[in-house]
């Protein structure tokens, strides 16, 4: 992940829901650009820190099975406030529907008691050695580093 957007899992059942936290903060190197003296979340970022919340539940569900967590469908986006810096936005996701590599769930993020986004995302999973037998070592070494970082956000 480029941008790591979840701070910290606050609540997890696993192959159910996860709550999650992103602490906005004015040192964020896309709120110069976005809006010069109004600064706020980009709405992608928002849904990015959606995605990177269920990509953390369905990793912890089948115990970092797969390396690779991408998003494949967002739909019933909407965006109904802003997350400036210096607030809290808590996404909440919850499993709707699993099929074989993928899985669909609810999402919305709130900040102060208000819902800033919501939406219905598809994400896929897999290993790149489902397509090239060559890359299992770059799974492993990616579900290494992945474990780590969950083991820094997740204290359960």
């Amino acid at each position: 992940m480029r941008f790591s957007l979840v701070d910290r899992i606050v609540a997890l059942q696993r192959g159910e829901s996860i709550t999650a936290i992103k602490n906005l903060s004015s040192a964020e190197e896309y709120l110069a650009d976005h809006f010069p003296g109004f600064a706020v979340m980009p709405g992608v970022m928002m849904v990015e820190t959606l995605v990177q919340a269920g990509a953390w539940l369905l990793r912890a569900t089948d115990d970092f099975k797969d390396s690779v967590v991408l998003l494949k469908q967002a739909r019933a986006v909407k965006f109904n406030n802003f997350v400036r810096p210096g607030q809290t936005l808590t996404v909440q996701l919850s499993l709707h529907s699993r099929g074989e590599g993928e899985a669909t769930f609810k999402a919305s993020g709130d900040v102060e008691g208000q819902n800033a986004v919501s939406a219905r995302l598809t994400l896929v999973h897999f290993n790149l050695a489902d397509r090239n037998p060559e890359l299992a070592g770059s799974d492993a070494s990616r579900v290494e580093v992945l474990r780590r970082q969950f083991a820094e956000i997740w204290q359960g």
